[in-house]
């Protein structure tokens, strides 16, 4: 099938988690189709884009700018016309031409838009078969994270734009031929958004473990955190662990260290690289493998959130153990115990925390079931068999407009 693809972030190099999604989808579709890729870019990805050339048909960009008065701008527009912040942010008169000459260029049987940002992009195609993938339902994200906020501007902004998302969600949920969904709860809430059963498809996050080996761990007393910094969930997350639970730990075990990597931490968090905490601020790194191999543990402690979180399940493919709020291993088919450790108060938080720390069998225990159960459940040549018979009802709708038009 003649395949377009539109990404609100290029997919390469897969270095965050919506990329890391986005990124094997990318390469499962361009085995069986004929892709067209078009996205956005931020800065100058000359050799990222000609990677991907190499797997697809054609890469078509925009760049995109972000900012405090645009961001400003698109909330003054918002306010006016009733649109959610973020569709008004990413509604780019550039895209729009990008996507009328694409039109007029070639025909596409299909048209999968990756996450809900695309969408609006993807109704500018109403001859081809729309795909919304969504790598969550936006509006629970968004009003879990409305429910931890203190009172003030921010709040009542946040808390109208997830009742604004939730209905944007639902009609583009009822307007597009399919939706895919990373879990059963994502599912639900995408369903309760369009106001009634959609037939939606769980498909979920995957990973390729080819290439996704098992780290040899030094299991020293590192702890590990990682995720980018500039997402304010992450960033309570990480604020929560340092007050709250690291305190506890390093009572029994002074002599542990705290390594944050991720890309653009804000300056309460760098500060933290010079409180004598043991707490390592790292920004973004390239290549985070030596951090890895250092980890006795790696921890998820958030508290809002939604979708699948792909850093666990990296982790699980890397063979590293791993301690986590319920929220935060939310959509994954883990066992409890048995693949990963929970808790959701301080307390019981650093009491897994210090099992692992003190407890080198189970470490190891923890990082041969987690690796078993990413190979059993989400390796991608797995994980993404839902997406052939989703583009097998693509293929059955062209052909029935095809013998529609011809007689």
């Amino acid at each position: 099938m003649n395949v377009l693809l539109l990404t609100q972030v290029l997919p390469y190099p897969p270095d965050c988690g919506p990329k890391v999604k986005t990124w094997n989808v990318f390469r499962y579709l361009c085995e069986r189709h004929e892709v067209t890729l078009a996205s956005f870019v931020r800065c100058d990805q000359l050799a990222d884009v000609a990677h991907l050339r190499s797997y697809c048909q054609a890469v078509h960009t925009v760049p995109i700018e972000r900012g405090v008065v645009r961001d400003g701008l698109a909330m003054v527009r918002s306010l006016l016309t009733g649109q959610p912040w973020m569709m008004v942010r990413d509604n780019r008169r550039p895209m729009w031409r990008l996507m009328d000459r694409l039109a007029t260029e070639q025909h596409f049987d299909l048209v999968h838009a990756d996450q809900l940002n695309m969408a609006q992009y993807a109704e500018r195609m109403p001859h081809s078969f729309r795909v919304l993938d969504a790598h969550n339902a936006l509006w629970v994200l968004y009003q879990r994270l409305w429910e931890t906020m203190k009172p003030g501007p921010k709040k009542w902004l946040l808390g109208r734009d997830w009742r604004l998302l939730k209905r944007y969600e639902g009609h583009i949920c009822r307007e597009f031929d399919a939706v895919l969904a990373v879990s059963e709860k994502d599912r639900a809430a995408l369903e309760e958004a369009a106001g009634h059963p959609l037939g939606i498809r769980v498909v979920p996050i995957a990973v390729n473990t080819d290439e996704a080996t098992v780290i040899e761990r030094t299991t020293g007393p590192y702890i590990l955190h990682m995720g980018t910094m500039y997402w304010p969930p992450n960033i309570d997350a990480v604020k929560w662990f340092v007050n709250r639970v690291y305190p506890i730990i390093r009572q029994q075990r002074p002599d542990v260290q705290f390594d944050v990597v991720g890309a653009k931490p804000p300056r309460e968090l760098l500060a933290l690289n010079n409180a004598g905490l043991g707490v390592n601020v790292t920004g973004y790194v390239e290549d985070p493998k030596s951090y890895q191999e250092r980890a006795a543990v790696m921890v998820v402690p958030l508290l809002a959130g939604g979708g699948m979180r792909v850093k666990i399940l990296n982790a699980l493919a890397a063979g590293i153990p791993i301690v986590s709020t319920r929220l935060g291993y939310e959509g994954i088919d883990v066992s409890p115990g048995k693949d990963i450790l929970i808790g959701d108060t301080p307390d019981a938080f650093a009491a897994q925390v210090l099992r692992v720390l003190n407890d080198r069998a189970l470490g190891t225990q923890l990082s041969t079931n987690g690796r078993k159960l990413v190979e059993k459940k989400y390796d991608h040549n797995t994980a993404l068999r839902p997406l052939d018979e989703v583009y097998a009802q693509a293929n059955r709708a062209a052909k029935e407009d095809l013998f529609g038009r011809v007689f």
